[in-house]
């Protein structure tokens, strides 16, 4: 479980939660040098330095250990290159280890490349998760004080029209291998709480920005673009919407769900922030030729319209009365503070941006 409760007792088909306090953890987060993990395992290692933290990636093109190389030396930080699909491999951790909590991020993520490889999206998001769910069920027991956190998506509850948000008691409806593929991930944690009493906790949030994004992803990608003057490709008519999050945002609603959050329980994190695809570009072209010293209206003239992907997703937005209402959590950014705090560090960053950049995909 985790520091406010521990094992689960059943009784007469019912589950007790047992108070105890715990003040060491060894905890493992998948996918630690990608673009949220880096910034989640960042805050655990600087914020408790009583947690022992084991950042396990395989270093894919989106795992990039530059994310995080500013805590590569404190003590209580250990990473580990690997792949959560090797079951042994996964075991011989949480046993050496000794492992007694899991947030796990590590996951294919890009729609697109879903679209062209799906069986990837399979292995990785659904039998990764599996094995990672088998050695913690395999090697926790319900005295122990251990959590398996288990980070998800909105695109799991499929397209919304017009009006209305995503809540956790919304019908999974995914439509593209990628959210399929993590709607299946999300299946199996869950009946491992059921079938195992394994102790476990579900978030699903929506769109990330910020800080350390690999440059498939809209924002990083047209930042990129602009800069190199080259087109904006938007996908239909650029009238999908999306519900942008901070990433800062989000990996402290990750540690407050990590520590106060029911076992059991789904919480979707939002940013509050719902806008078309079509209007973000725009904002995002007008403060990029401000701080580039362009003329404006430079940027919007690389826009252009290609054909939309298949299985397009109209609308998302997420309700986060839940969280808020148990935690009184909120996003502490507005979006135009967080797309101003991310161009920044783009543009101070070019370094980084070329290093990762590959401009193979798009995907938003």
């Amino acid at each position: 479980m985790h520091p406010e409760t521990s094992g689960l007792r059943e009784t007469s088909n019912t589950f007790i939660e047992i108070k105890k306090m715990s003040t060491s953890k060894n905890i493992l987060i998948t996918g630690g040098a990608g673009f949220i993990g880096s910034h989640l395992v960042r805050l655990f290692v600087k914020k408790y330095a009583n947690y022992h933290i084991y950042n396990l990636d395989k270093l894919t093109y989106a795992g990039n250990l530059e994310n995080i190389r500013d805590i590569e030396n404190y003590d209580n930080y250990t990473f580990i290159k690997g792949d959560i699909v090797d079951k042994e491999f996964i075991q011989k951790i949480f046993k050496e280890k000794k492992i007694n909590a899991v947030i796990h991020l590590a996951a294919e993520s890009h729609v697109d490349r879903s679209i062209s490889n799906p069986l990837e999206f399979v292995m990785t998001n659904v039998i990764g998760t599996v094995n990672l769910l088998q050695a913690a069920n395999q090697n926790w027991n319900e005295e122990s004080d251990n959590l398996f956190y288990h980070v998800s998506t909105d695109e799991v509850y499929g397209s919304l029209q017009d009006t209305g948000k995503f809540t956790e008691q919304t019908a999974y409806d995914p439509h593209s291998p990628y959210s399929a593929a993590k709607a299946s991930s999300d299946h199996f944690v869950r009946a491992y709480y059921d079938t195992y009493k394994l102790p476990i906790i579900i978030s699903n949030c929506s769109n990330n920005y910020g800080p350390n994004q690999f440059p498939e992803k809209l924002i990083p990608l047209f930042i990129n673009n602009i800069k190199q003057k080259k087109s904006l490709p938007v996908y239909g008519n650029g009238k999908n919407v999306r519900d942008w999050l901070y990433v800062e945002d989000h990996v402290a609603a990750i540690d407050l769900l990590f520590h106060k959050g029911k076992l059991g329980e789904t919480y979707n994190i939002g940013g509050n922030n719902e806008l078309t695809n079509i209007d973000l570009i725009y904002t995002l072209c007008e403060l990029v030729d401000k701080k580039l010293n362009q003329k404006k209206g430079t940027s919007k003239q690389l826009i252009t319209y290609v054909k939309d992907r298949a299985g397009h997703d109209l609308r998302y937005a997420i309700d986060i009365s839940k969280i808020n209402n148990a935690f009184g959590w909120k996003p502490s950014l507005d979006f135009s503070a967080g797309l101003e705090k991310t161009i920044d560090w783009y543009l101070s960053n070019e370094k980084w941006l070329k290093n990762v950049t590959s401009g193979a995909y798009q995907d938003y």
